[in-house]
């Protein structure tokens, strides 16, 4: 099993690690089916493949050997990948449907999950095309990804218990007398 990127993704509590190796386009989280992992809940489902599908049907923002690659056809004349031979079999190395995702997620609940695996996800993406493809189609990608919001942590997390109150802002109610 080679694994050609590894990701980091956390949002509140949980914390996912996401690998992309050489494989048959399976997504497996903790062993099990990504489907039935989220309970077949479509919201988290898109959310957590989101990345995967911004790079593989934007066909106009990014160039055309991207996007052709990523649906497993030829490149289109007039693209990055029509100027060079050898950039035609580096974006090939790009293409998402051979690849597996295997992710290992703890903590928090299944929505916090999701966005956490979102993240990760992204982050190995961005990895995957530095190490493959030439610089100027990996700022794109990541430029995509970037414009979508894929690459930003969401920094909100739970705020702390204060004593003399129940829970965060949470006080017990006043009496006058």
């Amino acid at each position: 099993m080679e694994i050609l990127a590894r990701g980091v993704g956390r949002r509140k509590e949980a914390v996912a690690q996401v690998q992309l190796v050489k494989g048959t386009g399976q997504f497996i989280i903790n062993n099990i089916p990504a489907q039935q992992y989220l309970h077949n809940n479509t919201c988290s489902l898109l959310s957590v493949k989101a990345p995967l599908t911004t790079l593989s049907t934007s066909g106009e923002a990014a160039p055309d050997g991207v996007a052709a690659s990523a649906n497993g056809t030829q490149p289109q004349k007039g693209g990055y990948a029509t100027s060079e031979n050898s950039e035609v079999t580096k974006m090939e190395n790009l293409n998402l449907e051979s690849m597996d995702t295997i992710v290992k997620v703890k903590g928090g609940g299944l929505v916090g999950q999701a966005e956490a695996i979102k993240l990760g996800l992204a982050r190995a993406l961005c990895e995957l095309s530095t190490s493959t493809i030439t610089e100027q189609v990996s700022d794109e990608i990541r430029k995509q990804l970037k414009d979508k919001g894929y690459l930003t942590q969401d920094s909100r997390v739970k705020e702390r218990r204060k004593y003399g109150l129940k829970k965060a802002r949470k006080a017990s109610q006043y009496h006058k007398r």
